[in-house]
């Protein structure tokens, strides 16, 4: 579904990124990890067609992003701070981003029933968006990517501020969403990993440390620990 090809992007004299091949499929839950600056923001923003490649290319089914834009319809797409319309209410800001995919009456109110029941979002339906928590907030952002169920779906942080029990839901509908369709998730939480991911893809400095299973990556480690093994693979202390 989505094809990373010699992946190169540069500010300056720093690459953010340095020659990253990867390939992701259908049915995959991949959580991207890495130190704060390693590069994964920067990896989000360029398959989702944010921003451009210094050199390199991403493929969605096939289509190069920057070249043939038609293969973004395919995204759902949660940057960490997600952008919204705090004066709106969320079912206002839900049917706004279905309009912007068109949809027609009946698809919006099959796709909002869906929204509404995974994100436990029907008891603040009718409120204003500035008026909702953090937690909140930020299932609201989710919904908005997930309202014309996307084929791919990409999460920035996204437990960030939830409680426990909202990070537990949140969870179960990856592994659910997961099964047919595509996630990555960034993250800091070797928790999160560890519970959720199918595969573990932690850059570092730009580079492409570890790519496969968070089991084989747990045994970087000499007692099993995912903690562990990030330090050791990314230079932090024991």
């Amino acid at each position: 579904m989505i094809t990373i090809k010699n992946l190169t992007k540069q500010y300056g004299n720093i690459k953010a990124l340095d020659n990253i091949h990867l390939s992701f499929e259908k049915g995959e839950i991949v959580f991207l990890v890495g130190p704060n600056g390693a590069g994964k923001s920067t990896l989000m923003k360029l398959m989702t067609g944010f921003i451009r490649p210094t050199q390199g290319e991403v493929l969605i089914n096939g289509k190069n992003i920057q070249s043939d834009r038609s293969g973004l319809s395919y995204l759902g797409y949660v940057p960490e701070n997600s952008p919204l319309y705090p004066e709106m209410t969320v079912y206002e800001y839900l049917k706004f981003i279905a309009g912007l995919w068109k949809q027609k009456k009946e698809e919006f109110i099959d796709n909002l029933g869906f929204v509404l029941e995974n994100l436990q979002l029907r008891e603040v339906l009718n409120q204003k968006i500035e008026t909702l928590s953090k937690g909140f907030k930020r299932r609201v952002g989710v919904a908005g990517a997930l309202i014309h169920r996307p084929e791919i779906l990409i999460l920035d942080e996204p437990t960030e501020g939830l409680d426990p029990n909202q990070k537990y839901h949140i969870h179960q509908f990856i592994k659910e969403y997961g099964q047919e369709h595509l996630i990555i998730v960034s993250t800091h939480i070797m928790e999160e990993v560890e519970a959720v991911a199918k595969r573990v893809v932690l850059i570092h400095k730009g580079h492409l440390l570890w790519n496969g299973s968070p089991q084989d990556l747990q045994q970087v480690s000499s007692e099993g620990s995912l903690d562990k093994a990030f330090r050791l693979l990314t230079g932090g202390k024991q």
